[in-house]
């Protein structure tokens, strides 16, 4: 897949997204709905968060930072937009539980970062260096 047709995709996906929840926000009654007038409430605005961070993080790294490959860029965008995108979402339903505090807020971040910097270091590769004789080190 070419990068403008991802950023295309992406992009129309996203705006797809929002559409979605604007509608969910004005056809759906939160005093009378049941759960999964909730679960499309959270899961259309998580898809329209993460959507939007990463088409605008990739679009950062891209035009201002131009010094990876547009590969690593979107890879690194998507993740970081799913990562706080779950953490907005999981701020939401913690607010809408009467459960949010600072602690919980501070494990939930500390969750999310101990998860990032795992993905960062799980997703370098690893090189094989070999010695003349062909055995690997």
């Amino acid at each position: 897949m070419t990068l403008r047709a991802y950023l295309s995709l992406m992009t129309a996906a996203t705006l797809i997204c929002w559409l979605a929840f604007v509608f969910i926000i004005f056809m759906v009654n939160p005093e009378v709905t049941n759960w999964i007038g909730f679960l499309l409430f959270y899961l259309s605005l998580f898809m329209a968060l993460v959507g939007t961070g990463a088409v605008a993080g990739f679009l950062v790294r891209f035009v201002g930072l131009k010094r990876k490959l547009a590969f690593h860029s979107v890879r690194e965008a998507f993740r970081q937009s799913f990562l706080f995108s779950f953490l907005v979402v999981a701020v939401l339903i913690l607010l809408s539980q009467n459960l949010f505090g600072w602690l919980n807020l501070l494990l939930l971040i500390i969750g999310l970062s101990v998860l990032e910097f795992f993905l960062v270091g799980y997703s370098r590769p690893n090189y094989v260096s070999r010695v003349p004789d062909g055995e690997e080190r």
